[in-house]
């Protein structure tokens, strides 16, 4: 929930949607419809869809519980690097380095220059203390977040300042990645298209202003394909529906 989407608009939802599926095998039980239905209000949509399918491998291939080995982790659906290391340090404390925004950040400063993605993955795999994975990445993201901060970093109270390699100027380190206008894109059409599905089946014939393009029927109708293409939506009957 928290990728890409703030946490105060996670926090309400994260206990609600716990409450519905507390368990994988209570998340495979139920519908993706009904998944994508208690997804409201966070945004990228799909990740619904991967949860959904990420639970249905779980209680299919590891008993229901979610496994404690990273290529296991790595094979299910929507799980990337980060998230599957995620789970091995914070549910199972395991001794595996984190990098995201944050944590990649102090990496790259500290040492005076750019790193590749597996540069910063060996630096921080390297850096966790034994037996201490759990703190040590909840340490580095908040250094990351409230101190190496991308701008107005407060250099003057890290506590690694007397061996970091960054003179604050030409920043090393990765460069964020700007994201694309919500307003008027294709994204933004889609949602629009899940959130009416979520009260009730679009005609086909409204998809254009379920989607909020009134005037532009083939944009709306390739969103619609999207969905469908995505797990999103399937058609039934003249109808747009969720899954």
């Amino acid at each position: 929930m928290l990728q890409q989407t703030q946490v105060p608009r996670v926090l309400p939802k994260y206990s609600v949607f716990l409450e519905r599926f507390p368990t994988p095998a209570a998340c495979a039980a139920a519908s993706v419809s009904d998944v994508v239905r208690e997804w409201a209000g966070l945004g990228y949509n799909r990740r619904a869809v991967n949860l959904h399918r990420t639970a249905l491998a779980v209680v299919e291939r590891h008993g229901g519980s979610l496994p404690a080995d990273l290529d296991a982790l790595l094979a299910l659906p929507g799980v990337g690097p980060y998230t599957a290391r995620a789970v091995l340090a914070f549910a199972f404390e395991r001794d595996v380095g984190l990098v995201e925004s944050n944590t990649a950040r102090v990496l790259a400063r500290s040492r005076g220059r750019h790193l590749s993605p597996r540069e910063a993955q060996e630096a921080a795999d390297a850096l966790v203390p034994p037996g201490r994975g759990w703190t040590w990445n909840q340490a580095m993201i908040d250094l990351g977040a409230t101190v190496c901060r991308r701008r107005d970093p407060r250099c003057g109270v890290c506590p690694i300042r007397p061996q970091c390699r960054w003179d604050g100027s030409a920043d090393p380190a990765w460069p964020a990645t700007r994201q694309s206008t919500f307003s008027g894109s294709d994204r933004q059409g889609r949602g629009r298209l899940v959130e009416a599905m979520r009260r009730r089946p679009v005609p086909m014939e409204r998809l254009a202003e379920a989607a909020g393009w009134p005037d532009d029927e083939e944009r709306a109708v390739r969103a619609a394909e999207s969905l469908v293409a995505d797990g999103l939506a399937r058609e039934d009957d003249g109808l747009l529906r969720l899954p």
